[in-house]
């Protein structure tokens, strides 16, 4: 057995986005359970509207880690496994790592149409970005009951991702040492 491995900058950028997809989805999933006034109730006015900028500079970072980590795969492809997975295995991880990916992509982005719809500032640091769309509180409230869902679904594939790497890495197969840091 060969253990290939991705790139130093691939297995960080993959780490790293783990991290921020857990921060989002817990704060996400309180605005989306508490709402702003649950939010304000449990937390304070100044402490909810920092978690939101937060979670909007995060959803922007998220956006642009992303790009950086599909360029890099373009670059460096990923490396083979070996031994090999079934055909099985290959076709539910392909498919998990898809659907990661372009719901790693479409929540920020439907996250910025939502806040923009809803007339509410798309906060990046200390930056307000453009709102891409005009102000329409229907299309807006809409737009974050999609957004919610796809959470909802992001948690689901991060669950399975990590139920399947926790087999690999109990397996002691390889396969974890593609993506681990050391």
């Amino acid at each position: 057995m060969t253990i290939q491995r991705y790139t130093l900058l691939q297995r960080l950028l993959h780490w790293l986005i783990a991290l921020m997809v857990f921060g989002l989805l817990a704060a996400g999933f309180t605005f989306w359970s508490l709402g702003y006034e649950g939010t304000v109730g449990l937390f304070g006015e100044e402490l909810t509207n920092m978690l939101y900028k937060i979670h909007k500079t995060f959803g922007i970072l998220l956006l642009l880690l992303m790009i950086v980590r599909i360029a890099l795969r373009r670059v460096s492809p990923a490396p083979p496994y070996d031994p090999p997975l079934s055909g099985v295995e290959r076709m539910v991880g392909g498919g998990i790592h898809l659907l990661l990916y372009v719901l790693l992509i479409g929540l920020p982005i439907g996250g910025w149409l939502a806040t923009a719809a809803s007339g509410y500032p798309i906060q990046f640091f200390d930056l307000t970005l453009p709102g891409i769309i005009g102000e329409n509180k229907e299309l807006g409230a809409t737009l974050f009951l999609y957004h919610g869902i796809g959470g909802l679904v992001v948690l689901g594939l991060v669950l399975l991702h990590t139920a399947a790497g926790l087999k690999h890495w109990r397996l002691k197969d390889g396969i974890m040492t593609r993506i681990s840091l050391p």
